[in-house]
């Protein structure tokens, strides 16, 4: 285990590395949050690994050089992150960000703790710049990367199409 985490409504987040024995779990939660809002790369029921190729890419995972975590609550999880540097030693400085929680688990403090142990991970690991991208619709994620400190340093312009409707992706870094 990473930390324990009290979260604002007196629940307790634990936060630890993912182990192959979570995969299941993994896709199922993926498939669910995927439907929850239109601000994910995919949607419900299109995080399509086979729980052997998620155990794969769990097992496969260069622990040096990334840090995939998972939050959980009574056991169950509540919110997946990783972040990963390159291997190339020209830019091996910078980290690249994705996190997800499930939405019953918004505005309590759950996003806000996994960013920081990924921010400690990015700290403690040589890496200088951390970035991420956020649908520009994403109000509730964009104020909680602004508090953890990313700034927005640019746009790819109607990046996200959903059913014929265009949105923006803000591209946001963090230099530590």
């Amino acid at each position: 285990m990473l930390k324990e985490v009290e979260l604002k409504n007196g629940q307790t987040l634990m936060l630890r590395r993912v182990e192959e024995e979570d995969a299941e779990k993994i896709i199922n939660y993926l498939n669910i949050v995927g439907g929850e809002s239109d601000n994910l790369l995919f949607g419900e029921n299109e995080f399509n690994k086979s729980i052997e190729e998620e155990k794969q890419f769990i097992n496969n995972l260069d622990k040096s050089n990334n840090l995939m975590i998972v939050g959980l609550i009574d056991n169950n999880i509540v919110s997946i992150a990783n972040i990963g540097k390159s291997l190339r030693k020209r830019i091996s400085h910078n980290g690249e960000i994705a996190i997800s929680v499930k939405k019953e688990y918004w505005g309590i403090g759950v996003g806000y703790a996994v960013m920081n142990e990924l921010i400690e991970f990015a700290k403690s690991n040589n890496i200088k710049n951390i970035s991420l991208g956020v649908k520009a619709s994403n109000n509730k994620a964009i104020k909680l990367y602004k508090k953890c400190g990313f700034k927005e340093i640019g746009r790819h312009k109607d990046f996200f199409n959903l059913n014929g409707e265009f949105d923006d992706e803000i591209l946001m870094d963090l230099y530590l």
